[in-house]
């Protein structure tokens, strides 16, 4: 038998029957799905004074560790974010200590001089950065009360005066 004469004889569709398996094998039975906004609203929410709700949510949902909710117009916080700006110094340790993604205004709020002057000498700009809320490093060090004493006076010797800049 040629190869005209087999094709004839089994029809061209049963010739791709054994693609088929390939293909669902290769693809995903679902994408996963988004962490829900009103979940992610609620842990945000509760990062800013709620320790307890915080690590309650943490053990169900632990991929909230570093979700962030978009308060609009480019305006995103998460759970670190929150507990930072507000100076819940306990509640930024908790998240640190369990995998939350650290950033320079944590830094500022723990005095972490040792990484706040090496940023802002990689990417000057940074100076001026604004957090959640448009909270600047200023705000986060003067949160951070004496522990943040010498990275405050450092921002304000590099003429960093606001706490705050509108974001909208």
């Amino acid at each position: 038998m040629n190869r005209k004469q087999f094709i004839t004889s089994v029809g061209v569709s049963s010739l791709l029957i054994p693609t088929f398996p390939i293909y669902a094998l290769n693809k995903q039975d679902k994408d996963p799905e988004q962490l829900d906004k009103k979940l992610v609203h609620k842990f945000v929410g509760a990062s800013h004074s709620k320790m307890d709700v915080v690590k309650e949510m943490l053990e169900e949902h632990p991929n909230l560790i570093n979700a962030a909710h978009d308060w609009k117009l480019g305006d995103f916080e998460t759970g670190l974010g929150a507990a930072s700006h507000v100076g819940y110094k306990d509640l930024a340790q908790y998240f640190l200590d369990n995998g939350a993604q650290a950033n320079i205004f944590t830094a500022a709020l723990f005095g972490r001089m040792d990484i706040v002057k090496p940023m802002i000498e990689f990417s000057p700009s940074i100076l001026h950065a604004r957090g959640p809320h448009g909270f600047t490093l200023l705000h986060h060090a003067e949160r951070g009360k004496e522990d943040a004493a010498e990275v405050k006076d450092y921002l304000k010797s590099l003429g960093l005066t606001e706490t705050k800049i509108d974001l909208y």
